[in-house]
Order: structure tokens, then sequence, then C-alpha cells
């Protein structure tokens, strides 16, 4: 277990004691201005039995951790071999391959060209996984940038037109309006600071008036 995690349980299982903690130190203080040894026996021995029951709570919160930090990491495993299944079941459809000068493509196939769903690798590390018409992107897909970039949306003819999300490699996104492959319509963009600005799009720049809301809930304009 990483220091985050164990600062993390450390802080949660002094939350759940803070009443315990402050029964220790009155008893403590009582302890310390008593001449009464039954007394004193007494209360130490109450302090005995919190502690115990302080760091029972430590232990559970910890095995509590350790299970949250497997599950974390076995459905990262689960999601890989489900890509792993989906595209072996493309694969075991037809089990069809076709290549171009550009790249290679694997899936359904009618008439000898790509229709129904279906991954074009490209030769420069892009990858476009989704549906297919008459050999072109059409429908919904994913494309993978060599350069970490993705597009989640609709495709016609080839090109991003319709809804989508542009996520950048940097952390930012975009989320509305394609058309003819770029962005335009009505959009949001989200910055990795926690910023996001709303407004229209033309020919893949932001057009008219802007609203800014910023992480703190504040509001700004601008005009491009």
């Amino acid at each position: 277990m990483n220091q985050d995690i164990y600062s993390f349980n450390n802080k949660i299982y002094s939350n759940n004691n803070n009443l315990s903690f402050g029964v220790i130190n009155d008893l403590q203080q009582i302890n310390n201005i008593t001449n009464d040894n039954s007394v004193i026996k007494k209360v130490g021995d109450i302090i005995m039995k919190v502690n115990f029951i302080i760091n029972e709570n430590k232990k559970n919160t910890e095995l509590i951790i350790n299970h949250i930090t497997l599950l974390q990491n076995q459905m990262k495993q689960m999601n890989k071999k489900f890509d792993d299944l989906k595209f072996n079941n493309i694969n075991q459809i037809n089990n069809k391959e076709i290549k171009y000068k550009s790249g290679r493509y694997i899936g359904q196939v009618v008439n000898g060209i790509p229709e129904g769903k279906g991954i074009y690798y490209f030769n420069n590390g892009d990858r476009y996984e989704g549906d297919w018409r008459n050999d072109k992107f059409e429908g919904k897909g994913i494309y993978y940038f060599n350069n970490g970039d993705r597009y989640e949306g609709d495709y016609r003819n080839d090109k991003r037109e319709g809804k989508g999300i542009l996520y950048y490699n940097n952390g930012n996104r975009y989320e509305g309006d394609f058309r003819d492959d770029k962005r335009e319509g009505k959009g949001i963009y989200y910055y990795n600071n926690g910023d996001r600005m709303m407004g229209d799009y033309f020919d893949d720049n932001q057009i008219g008036k802007h609203v800014m809301l910023t992480k703190n809930r504040a509001i700004k304009t601008c005009n491009y």
C-alpha cells in the first residue's frame, strides 16, 4: 500500500475516533490528579480498552482500502480482457482482413467491402473502431490518434459529423457538434484545471460570445 493510501487510512480512522481520543485525554487528566490507586487502575483499564477499539477500527479501515485497491486492479484487468475479447469477436464474425495502402481493415465484410463492425489500423499508428457502411466510417465510432488524442461520436461518409467528444492528450476535451470533420455548432470546452467554456464553433474555431465557468464557479465572458 503506498503512502497516499496510508495517509488516507489514518485520516479516516482518526476522524472516526475523535470521540475516543477525547475520552482518553479526559481519563488521562483524571489519572494525573487522583491519588486513589483503585481509580488509577480502573482508568488505566478503560484507556487500554479504548485504544484497543481504535486499533481495531484502524485495521478494519486498512482492510476496506486494501479490498478497494484490489477491486480497482481487477476492474482494470477486466476492462483489458473485454477490449481484447471485443477485438477477437470482430475477427471471428467472418475473419476478414483487407489491406490498403494506408493500413489494414479487420471486421465484417459484405460483397468484399467493409460493412458493419470493424477496426482500421492506419500505418501511422492511428486506429478507427466502430461502424462501417459501404467501405466508409458511418455511424458510431472511436478514433484513436497516435498522439494520444481520441474522438468518440458520430461519423458520416468517413468524417466526424453530428455529436461527439474530442479528448486531448493534455486532459482537455471538447463536447458538442461536429460538421465536415471539424468542430462546428454548439460546444463546451473543458479545461484540465476544472474550467469550462461554452459557445459556438465554426470551421474548428470559436466564434461569437463564449461564457466561461471557472472551477470556483466564477462566470466570465469572452468574444471571438
